[in-house]
């Protein structure tokens, strides 16, 4: 990224004035220096905030595959684009040069040509973490077609609302997949959620586990077969800035998932520049996203940013434990990764194993270390900045969402002094707004409101697939000419933000508005416990009371109970005020989670208020056993 990198404090602020003073010039300058276009746009951005309606370098054409890998091949032809590092330790990793991805994905292309994919069609992809999930999405972004990432470990009938919602003419999956040390059949998945659609023609099967699988004669093809085939040469597609690049599906709060739709011009744009500013990466470094490609930070932040930048990008199939708990300080070291990016729940349970899996490895290559997914709480900061970062790298705390695509307030580091548990100062071109309940703007420092954005940015969805006036109304009419982010924040005495969760987690007790984060910081605080959740639950004198769902170390299970209960009111009432003390705390063994590592705090809620009767589908939960269980234990 030429002419762009933010090098000091004075040179952000000095850039984040030019980028909120002449926006449209600001993403001129970056969008024409930086990228690979067939032609360039005729007006740099148009909107209606009030109609939802943005549009952002109009009537340029592009391919953001071209700028992902054909661009890079005179130069970096044989450097390493993508390590795989696989589930098992003793399967050998892949080096794939940009070179040999191109070929893939070239090949790749033409197979879903010959199969009838054409420019504009949607494709589901249900595939574990291997190499064929990148080379897809850049074949399917060469070829024009929508991809569309469904996570490899969602239910039948999460699948089956997902591609029929989208009307996926095609679905790549594979025979299976390894995740520590359990094989999974994706293939009978995918078979029982086609039963519930009518739109896919052809499945394309990947092998990586040689489970046995039932091929349905017609529909199902072997993608190795199709590809040794199939010609390497590909005419790229070219596509318009505001042509459909991907949908992403992400929870609602009604049950039913949001279809974001993201554009390939501003979304190219915007994740390039924010990959190369906040993860400060240098030509040699070897980055490493821990996500799943299967949420947004995959796609952004593991897939096109690095790979627009020229970058060298690490995808691991396995999960952090497998077979040890030091299984990511061990690919640090073997792969010497200079970047790390994870989210606070890996932080938080590695964080209970005892520190020698991490200290017993040279992480000395680690120059910048991440965290994404949700706002990460003091302990855990520390942890990660003493053991990890072992108190020399910076800590960019990313806050963003599947909506934005790509991150909005984040620290750059070398650039922003960092301080726990705030995402610290908005990225430029990038303009939050506290809002009060009245829809009056907050000015001033050492304020709370609802975080909205004032003017559109680049990587800003365009709308939720087939239903703009959801879309809207979620995200445009609660604070008329903004976008709400739905997330609560405060802003400090020099301006930081410190993220404090979803609005609809702050509760008001006895006319207080708390937001649940800085309660739960308190309370993962107390030594023998290891993560908790709060919510409010209604109260006869108090309007609402706060409920506790707290998990506890090994080394507090023997703790009795109710001195527990006591230190941990005692912690809260020490650090926030006594208004903030639980009325109701109940030890759990797990709390209801998304998989990306969300708590799903609507099933809490409705714990807490006695409301047993209709969690909807719990099927994509990450564990949803563990309903049932505290619906049971319930106090």
């Amino acid at each position: 990224m030429r002419n762009y990198i933010i090098e000091d404090l004075p040179h952000y602020y000095e850039q984040y004035k030019k980028s909120i003073k002449n926006p449209k010039k600001f993403w001129d300058g970056i969008a024409d220096k930086n990228f690979v276009w067939y032609q360039r746009w005729n007006k740099v951005v148009k909107y209606d905030m009030d109609k939802a309606k943005i549009t952002w370098f109009k009537n340029a054409k592009l391919n953001i595959t071209k700028n992902c890998l054909d661009r890079h091949l005179s130069i970096r032809g044989e450097k390493t684009a993508i390590i795989w590092e696989p589930n098992d330790p003793q399967e050998k990793s892949q080096h794939i040069s940009y070179s040999e991805l191109y070929r893939r994905v070239n090949k790749t292309a033409n197979v879903l040509k010959e199969m009838g994919i054409k420019k504009g069609d949607r494709v589901c992809i249900y595939l574990p973490m291997i190499p064929e999930l990148a080379v897809v999405m850049l074949a399917c972004a060469k070829l024009g077609a929508v991809h569309s990432v469904i996570f490899a470990g969602f239910s039948a009938a999460a699948v089956a609302s997902r591609v029929n919602d989208c009307g996926a003419k095609m679905m790549i999956t594979s025979d299976g997949s390894y995740r520590g040390s359990k094989i999974l059949d994706l293939k009978s998945i995918i078979d029982e959620a086609l039963e519930q659609c009518q739109t896919v023609e052809h499945v394309l099967v990947v092998k990586r586990t040689d489970n046995k699988v039932n091929m349905q004669e017609g529909r199902d093809f072997w993608m190795e077969g199709l590809f040794e085939k199939t010609s390497a040469d590909f005419v790229t597609q070219i596509m318009d800035a505001e042509d459909p690049l991907f949908i992403l599906y992400t929870s609602g709060s009604t049950g039913k998932p949001k279809g974001m739709l993201h554009t390939c011009a501003g979304y190219m744009v915007y994740t390039g520049y924010t990959f190369k500013n906040v993860f400060n990466y240098q030509e040699n470094d070897v980055y490493w996203c821990t996500a799943d490609i299967g949420w947004i930070t995959g796609h952004s932040y593991i897939l096109y940013g690095p790979l627009i930048n020229g970058a060298t990008t690490v995808i691991f199939e396995g999960i952090p434990t497998y077979p040890e708990p030091d299984r990511f300080w061990e690919i640090i070291e073997k792969h010497k990764v200079t970047q790390f990016y994870t989210a606070p729940t890996a932080i938080r349970s590695l964080a209970k194993e005892s520190a020698d899996w991490v200290d017993k490895h040279d992480l000395s290559s680690l120059r910048v270390i991440g965290s994404v997914g949700e706002p990460i709480n003091d302990e855990a900061w520390h942890w990660f900045n003493d053991h990890v970062g072992r108190k020399k790298c910076p800590i960019v705390d990313t806050w963003w969402q599947t909506e934005t695509g790509g991150i909005m307030i984040s620290p750059i580091p070398f650039v922003t002094p960092t301080k726990p548990t705030y995402a610290t100062l908005p990225l430029p071109g990038v303009q939050p707004v506290l809002m009060d309940d009245k829809r009056n703007e907050i000015t001033g420092n050492q304020v709370t409101g609802n975080l909205c954005i004032r003017f559109p940015w680049p990587g800003i969805a365009r709308t939720i697939w087939g239903d703009h006036q959801r879309y809207k109304e979620t995200y445009f009419t609660a604070f008329p000419g903004k976008y709400f982010t739905g997330d609560g924040a405060l802003r400090d005495e020099v301006g930081y933000y410190r993220i404090t969760g979803r609005v609809d987690d702050v509760v008001i007790v006895s006319g207080h508005n708390l937001g649940t984060a800085p309660i739960e910081d308190s309370i993962n605080e107390h030594p023998a416990v290891a993560e908790s959740a709060i919510v409010g639950f209604p109260h006869d004198i108090k309007g609402s009371a706060l409920y506790g769902f707290v998990i506890l170390k090994e080394s507090g299970e023997s703790r009795q109970k109710e001195n527990l209960k006591k230190e941990i009111n005692q912690l809260i009432s020490d650090q926030i005020g006594p208004i903030a003390k639980l009325d109701k705390i109940q030890f759990v063994s797990g709390l209801p989670k998304t998989r990306s590592g969300k708590i799903m705090r609507r099933i809490l809620r409705k714990i807490a208020e006695g409301d047993l009767s209709n969690f909807g589908d719990i099927s994509t939960l990450l564990n949803p056993e563990i309903v049932e269980e505290i619906k049971i234990e319930r106090i």
